[in-house]
């Protein structure tokens, strides 16, 4: 017990824990889970039990998804100007407001599509809001090296609630009805709010005083940026500005393969598990082999953020990407043809643990590699990506499995995963990566291009770069 308590201890001091700001944001997360689920539960419940039946969920489910995906774009912009903190809280407080007005409505009657619609859109904008500003947090409070394990520890959480929020939802709606579980819900908004408020970032710090040495050196390098403006820049001037948004979309050849990596394998993923998956469940596992299955999917994917928050940096994140994929593509593949629900349900835990560990390789790759003040931007495209291809997918899979069965659509979506990712180490930009490479500015015609250069190799142009971009 005294070595185990003593690890702990070691634990908290050291690596992301030991910032005050990230257990903060932890506590936070696994509030706002917890409540996510009991929404999830209850919601659906409020619906059913009365005379809107699944029309009237269809519809509202609508309200909540359509501008939720039309607002993550704003989402980037918003977080990427005031800052992913404040646009985070402003977002949680407005959802605790809205969940608190449907909780009032559930507890007086049955309500309609009048009543909920509105309160859906507006949690459908918040929400969209508020997912590419929660990717730009973790980069302002921990280190370039702490990132990787931080982005682990933070999914972990979520993980966590997802295994423990929708038990509590059901069992508060089968006590107590829908009301009481959508109060929960908002109280658990109301304290992720009160979390965020006493969070400090970096950028929230007053500056240190600069050296007399350094006062000198930012004078002549202030005289000579106004110089350079007036002969109309200087590569070394554009690159102390930073790169604009357009210009890292123009020539950000790593993230143009990201994003289309996300795009195939997304396309190929959600219609496999959201609709091949529960069919061949239902002809030869049943429901509650199905409801195994789901459960490994949520275990894999714990375990797969468990393994990368233990898990050393690597040179060259790409090539684990890769591997990572192939095994994802081989077990995914493997699923109809295991032996049975044992069989299935291994290679959707290998699935889910790969997948797992692989999300978080990706997100802390391109949290290092963006700019800082371009990172709400760049991740509104990832989960514009992410997210925008899953009603094509499951469409698509709805009428290949009526046409074809389900088993073959799990090697098809295994061999794109596997190959997407393979297909993108022929790109240069995103076999040579290395771990903790920032994105470098191009120059104007008639300069030299600067490389891209190793996180902190020059931190003093790239802090006044993001500053300059903020302002």
């Amino acid at each position: 017990m005294a070595a185990a308590g003593q690890r702990f201890r070691t634990a908290l001091a050291s690596g992301p824990m030991a910032a005050r700001g990230f257990r903060l944001l932890l506590a936070g997360q696994l509030s706002s889970t917890v409540g996510d689920y009991c929404y999830a539960v209850a919601l659906p419940w409020l619906i059913l039990s009365g005379d809107g039946g699944p029309v009237l969920l269809g519809t509202v489910l609508a309200c909540y998804g359509i501008p939720r995906v039309v607002t993550i774009p704003l989402g980037g912009v918003v977080a990427d100007r005031f800052g992913g903190r404040p646009v985070m809280l402003a977002a949680d407080v407005v959802r605790a407001v809205a969940v608190g007005i449907l909780a009032v409505v559930a507890s007086t009657g049955t309500p309609t599509l009048a009543q909920l619609a509105p309160i859906a859109v507006v949690l459908g904008a918040s929400s969209g809001i508020f997912i590419p500003a929660s990717y730009t947090l973790l980069p302002a409070l921990l280190t370039k090296e702490d990132l990787g394990r931080g982005n682990a520890l933070s999914t972990m959480v979520n993980q966590v609630g997802g295994l423990l929020g929708p038990t509590a939802g059901g069992a508060l709606v089968a006590a107590f009805g829908a009301g009481p579980a959508l109060a929960v819900d908002a109280t658990s908004f109301a304290v992720s709010a009160v979390v965020l408020a006493r969070i400090h970032t970096r950028a929230d710090a007053p500056p240190e005083p600069p050296e007399p040495s350094e006062t000198s050196d930012g004078a002549a390098g202030g005289a000579a940026g106004g110089a350079a403006g007036g002969q109309g820049g200087t590569a070394e001037g554009n690159a102390a500005r930073g790169p604009s948004f357009g210009e890292l979309l123009r020539h950000g050849r790593l993230l143009h393969v990201i994003l289309v990596v996300a795009l195939v394998c997304n396309l190929a993923f959600n219609g496999t598990i959201e609709v091949a998956l529960p069919e061949l469940a239902r002809q030869g596992m049943g429901a509650t082999g199905y409801g195994v299955l789901l459960t490994c999917l949520s275990l894999g994917g714990l375990a797969g953020s468990v393994v990368a928050a233990r898990s050393r940096p690597v040179e060259s994140p790409a090539y684990l990407f890769a591997v990572l994929a192939v095994v994802m593509g081989v077990a995914l593949a493997a699923v109809p043809y295991a032996g049975g629900l044992a069989g299935a349900a291994v290679c959707v835990c290998v699935y889910a643990v790969a997948s797992g560990w692989q999300n978080i390789v990706v997100v802390t790759m391109l949290q290092v590699w963006t700019p800082p003040a371009l990172i709400g931007r760049v991740m509104s495209l990832v989960m514009l990506a992410v997210m925008g291809t899953f009603p094509i997918s499951v469409a698509v899979a709805g009428f290949g499995v009526r046409h074809l069965g389900a088993a073959p659509f799990f090697p098809v979506a295994g061999a794109a995963i596997a190959l997407a990712v393979l297909c993108a180490l022929t790109q240069k930009a995103f076999r040579t990566h290395r771990s903790g490479t920032e994105y470098a500015a191009r120059a104007p015609a008639g300069g030299t291009a600067p490389a891209a250069v190793p996180a902190g190799s020059s931190p003093r142009p790239r802090h006044e770069s993001s500053q300059e971009s903020q302002r």
